[in-house]
């Protein structure tokens, strides 16, 4: 049996991949448990500079395994409560690390899918690819962080809507409302997500990684208090390798060579 998530590393790139395209990359809990564990990897290890996070085959990932989940019979409370443990705890830290995610969305992202869509810090679509929220058409409610991240990025009222009517948005659409960074041709998916990630991982990761959780932070932060954050976090950066080569290359107009570690 195939993992049900994979991670390669090379040149400063994780690529992390939901690796169950026959069932179009439904989250059971053993993919839950395991991207969680890819999730931790990437976090702290000090050659992931970027991740691209990828679902191979027909649809990006279609959300929840329902199938699993309906065989739990009178366990499924406690089922879904421990897929959901795995799969939150993969959210919060694919959201909290300093490397920069990118996700590169062909076909369905539904459910949960559409979830881990909304974590990326860039977020490609293919022009057939499809976002829609989907847990209310099964009868559950949603899961993965969404209504969190959905109404910041959409506003209350989208995101009411999207939850409640299971509307379905193409790629383009995705784009418009800002859920995707940008659509491009299905065949220049890959490509263009994976040339965004590779310059992401040659770039200052620590300073990423402050600036990711400053944005984050704002929804919550008074100004003074968030200019105060601002402050502390670009005096640490400063004093670091890569805030120093930042400097010195641009004073001497030459290309930047970070290293994204202290």
């Amino acid at each position: 049996m195939s993992e049900p998530v994979t991670l390669a590393v090379e040149a400063g790139l994780a690529r992390l991949t939901l690796n169950r395209p026959d069932a179009l990359n439904a989250i059971n809990r053993e993919l839950a448990e395991a991207l969680m564990a890819a999730a931790v990897r990437c976090a702290t290890d000090p050659a992931v500079r970027a991740v691209l996070l990828t679902g191979p085959g027909k649809a990006f990932c279609v959300g929840g395994d329902l199938k699993s989940f309906h065989a739990k019979g009178d366990g499924i409370s406690a089922h879904l409560k421990e897929t959901t443990h795995y799969l939150h705890a993969a959210c919060s830290t694919l959201a909290r690390m300093d490397a920069p995610l990118v996700v590169a969305v062909q076909g369905a992202a539904a459910g949960a899918g559409l979830s881990l869509a909304l974590l990326g810090d860039l977020v490609y679509a293919g022009e057939s690819a499809v976002f829609t929220m989907a847990y209310t058409a099964a009868g559950l409610s949603p899961d993965g962080g969404s209504t969190y991240l959905l109404p910041r990025i959409v506003g209350l009222r989208r995101a009411q809507e999207l939850t409640l009517t299971n509307r379905r948005l193409s790629g383009a659409e995705a784009a418009e409302w800002g859920i995707a960074t940008a659509c491009v041709a299905d065949d220049a998916l890959a490509a263009t997500a994976e040339d965004m990630a590779r310059r992401l991982a040659d770039g200052p990761t620590r300073s990423f990684g402050r600036a990711k959780r400053l944005l984050a932070d704002s929804f919550n932060t008074a100004f003074e208090a968030q200019m105060e954050h601002e402050g502390t976090s670009i005096a640490a950066a400063g004093a670091e390798p890569d805030g120093r080569e930042g400097l010195d290359a641009f004073l001497n107009k030459r290309k930047p060579a970070f290293k994204g570690r202290v």
